[in-house]
């Protein structure tokens, strides 16, 4: 059997863009996927309605993007989120952009972009193996020539000229990225950074947040602190669950707290419930409230301040007694009240695993990889693409962005490095 020109390991978003790229160029190519359909991360990712990508410039990038940014710029140029919305248009897909620059199909449905992704390539003659585990990379003399793969006990080879290793990270291995592409790439050499689970839910050492478990708060600032002095802010949306905080300011910090955790540091999250008003401001709010309100008991009053749930547990942390008169509240008990409304804080104690983890920290090491082309260094026509790579960003739409970009650059330079005779159009 003719070898395929290229063979791309894994039918996620950076798999399926460089298929169907490589396709477009007129390449002869073949996908395997370990599961029975493709884009099976890619359905679940923004809750099932997909962010695309971020329209924030470079700079917001950088500002986004671990460990090494530098590395990606390259991949970037060649296709931004610009070309990423340009591109979703011309294959007939609308989009829309919400809140932060983050740009989602206009049906709100990720089901329609990995649809729009496979009739694209499949109207490029790309052809799809599922069902399969890629089992071995088969080098020679330095050059990749192909890959074993195995369905049950039947073991077979599929030769190509060159091979795109897409099969992603850790996270969620019930989508089928259970790390085995990192196995592969250390056959072909590469070796690959510490893996963390990152954009990760992280657990608390009390109880106070499965008091609080389905709460969710807006417009709140949450403050890392690691031994004592702060690491990060950010502000936005939270949530309380059985084990601890998840919600989207705190798995964007976790990344930061889940390598201080690994570190033996000291780990500490503060939220600020009242952001808007500094402690003067509220600590005036609160006069006003209780003088107003004075016959009224403090369970009821704290209402106005918090939510139900919330109030009860920091009266509690505070150590007043929701029965109390607003007007029998004295000072020292108003600044505590104060204190727990701009400060209240949790002793992180741990993280949730990577089968609840958006993102993978750690990959094959970028020092190993062409960043121009995703290529190898160390082994002719092996390229990489995706969450494989040591390279993860922030939410937002930033994570998919490197996938298509690097998806992208790898198809186009696997495509080039055809011999005449080897293309098959």
């Amino acid at each position: 059997m003719k070898p395929y020109d290229i063979l791309i390991i894994g039918a996620g978003a950076a798999g399926l863009i460089a298929a169907g790229r490589a396709g477009e160029l007129g390449a002869k190519v073949m996908v395997v996927e370990r599961n029975r359909v493709a884009g099976r991360k890619l359905l679940i990712t923004g809750k099932g309605r997909c962010n695309i990508t971020n329209d924030a410039p470079w700079d917001g990038y950088k500002e986004n993007i671990f460990p090494e940014w530098r590395f990606f710029r390259q991949a970037f140029n060649q296709l931004g989120p610009k070309e990423v919305v340009e591109h979703f248009h011309q294959l007939g897909l609308s989009t829309k952009v919400e809140r932060g620059g983050r740009i989602f199909p206009e049906s709100d449905k990720s089901a329609d972009v990995v649809n729009t992704l496979l009739q694209w390539a499949q109207r490029n003659r790309v052809e799809f193996l599922y069902d399969q585990k890629v089992t071995k990379l088969l080098i020679e003399n330095g050059s990749i020539k192909g890959v074993e793969v195995q369905t049950g006990n039947t073991v077979k080879s599929l030769f190509a000229h060159n091979i795109i290793l897409a099969s992603g990270g850790k996270s969620y291995p019930a989508t089928g990225s259970d790390g085995n592409g990192y196995r592969l790439a250390q056959i072909a050499g590469h070796s690959t950074t510490p893996l963390n689970a990152a954009l990760v839910p992280l657990e608390t050492a009390c109880t106070t947040a499965a008091k609080l478990q389905g709460l969710s708060l807006k417009n709140v600032t949450a403050t890392l602190w690691i031994n004592g002095k702060k690491a990060a802010t950010e502000f936005g949306e939270m949530l309380f669950t059985h084990f601890g905080l998840s919600g989207p300011i705190i798995l964007t910090i976790s990344r930061k707290a889940v390598l201080s955790l690994r570190e033996g540091n000291n780990v500490e999250i503060s939220i600020d419930l009242k952001p808007a008003l500094d402690e003067k401001k509220l600590d005036t709010r609160l006069l006003r409230d209780l003088n107003e309100n004075g016959r009224k008991l403090l369970g009821n009053i704290a209402r106005m301040w918090l939510p139900a749930s919330l109030g009860e547990v920091v009266l509690d942390l505070a150590g007043i007694s929701p029965e109390l008169e607003g007007n029998k509240i004295d000072s020292p008990a108003r600044k505590k009240l104060l204190f727990l409304m701009k400060n209240l804080r949790f002793q992180i104690s741990g993280h949730r695993q990577f089968k609840e983890a958006i993102i993978t920290a750690g990959g094959v090491n970028l020092k190993e990889i062409d960043p121009r082309t995703m290529q190898s260094k160390l082994t002719k026509n092996l390229f990489f693409a995706g969450e494989i790579l040591d390279l993860d960003a922030n939410t937002g739409g930033f994570n998919l962005q490197i996938a298509w970009s690097t998806g992208w650059a790898a198809a186009e330079a696997a495509v080039g490095n055809l011999e005449p005779t080897q293309t098959a159009i």
